[in-house]
């Protein structure tokens, strides 16, 4: 099983849409393993965008991911981190297929809704940063079953 971490950004908070963004996680099979709703303080957000840093959209990307509640979560399944990509869509919304997240919901760049690790390594030190400690479940569904034999 593999985790990954997932982000409701703003936008998608404001809009109503963590109800329906859950919903496709939970009805695909994801066992959700941790899930919070914060205010993202800024030195967090320049930690996680760190990747990013010296491009000219970095700034942007730390003020709109701390400009409202978001929704993190942990996510478990098999091949976890391509299959949530593959449900998120692309990152810019007028790029994403129908049927993504993104696909359905977006319209424009920074306004994408969503935040999807893109590797094992960026999983786990996502995770860390976003769930340090003991905030992590670990359990088993008689469902998981119907899903993974």
């Amino acid at each position: 099983m593999e985790k990954t971490l997932v982000i409701i950004k703003p936008d998608g908070v404001q809009r109503g849409l963590i109800g329906p963004i859950l919903t496709r996680f939970e009805l695909r099979g994801f066992r959700i393993l941790a899930l919070k709703m914060l205010t993202v303080p800024k030195e967090m957000a320049e930690k996680h965008y760190a990747v990013h840093q010296g491009k000219f959209f970095y700034n942007d990307l730390v003020n709109y991911i701390s400009s409202g509640p978001v929704v993190a979560m942990i996510l478990e399944g098999v091949e976890a981190i391509k299959a949530v990509r593959l449900m998120v869509g692309a990152t810019r919304p007028y790029e994403a297929a129908p049927g993504t997240i993104r696909g359905d919901y977006a319209l424009t760049g920074l306004r994408n809704l969503i935040h999807a690790s893109d590797s094992p390594d960026t999983a786990a030190a996502e995770i860390a940063l976003w769930f340090p400690g003991n905030e992590v479940q670990s359990y088993s569904r008689d469902l998981d079953r119907w899903i993974y034999e």
